[in-house]
């Protein structure tokens, strides 16, 4: 991997580290779909005007179904089934049972694609690194929490299969599909967000993990992460999830 690619996972492994324990405190006061719906808003609102000023975003007329697709599957249901399954997951189990996503994307690779396909010794690696997330998180999950762990891992399909995605779009300019997500989650989740919003203020720690999560781990992160799937490519950039 390059010198870009080694910079950009590090970057990754620092950003995708604390949006879990942000969502954690964020959901103790927030609604879950409130939260992705001011996640994906401040996102909208940062980039769409940079991606208006230097992006072609007519480019993505012609990506349009995969445009909706990705954005289903990496943002509008991840994002709310995480932010509902962490109001009873603690956000170190959550974040680990995402480490899944490098694995399923090796499998989903192995199924669909014939340029990036693992190989054993790579899905025998991922295998193992499984194996040693599970050691760490260990087996306590209470039977009431196994509805929250499969709504994690319905999370984990999704990314593995956003990440596949990203990989199809890789002649469109990247501020303008980030955008262009951004705006058509935050507009899905507008009419649910006005029904749900809180009728007293939130405290300052709530809301200050909202900014983050949409400044530094909606925003940022996207720019960073699809740098990185295009320097290294959808299976190796998943990997981060193991960081």
């Amino acid at each position: 991997m390059s010198t870009r690619g080694w910079l950009l996972f590090a970057a990754m492994g620092v950003i995708w580290g604390i949006p879990y324990l942000l969502i954690k405190i964020a959901v103790a006061e927030i609604e879950p779909a409130v939260l992705v719906f001011a996640r994906t808003a401040i996102g909208t609102v940062l980039l769409l005007p940079i991606a208006l000023a230097r992006s072609n975003v007519r480019a993505l007329l012609p990506h349009w179904r995969i445009l909706v697709v990705y954005t289903v599957v990496e943002v509008i249901a991840p994002w709310f089934l995480l932010s509902h399954a962490e109001t009873r997951l603690s956000s170190s189990l959550s974040g680990l049972l995402i480490a899944g996503v490098p694995l399923v994307g090796a499998l989903l690779a192995w199924v669909t694609s014939h340029d990036d396909r693992p190989d054993g010794m790579r899905l025998t690696g991922l295998l193992l690194g499984l194996v040693g997330v599970g050691f760490v998180v260990g087996f306590n999950v209470a039977a009431d929490d196994f509805i929250a762990v499969g709504e994690v891992g319905l999370v984990v399909l999704g990314y593995a299969i956003g990440s596949m995605l990203i990989a199809r779009m890789r002649d469109v300019p990247t501020m303008a599909v980030i955008a262009a997500s951004l705006a058509i989650a935050a507009l899905t989740y507008l009419p649910v967000a006005i029904a749900q919003w809180p009728k007293t203020a939130p405290s300052p720690q709530a809301l200050a993990s909202v900014a983050i999560l949409g400044v530094i781990c909606t925003a940022l992160a996207f720019i960073v992460f699809f740098a990185l799937v295009r320097e290294v490519g959808p299976n190796r950039a998943t990997v981060i999830t193991y960081v």
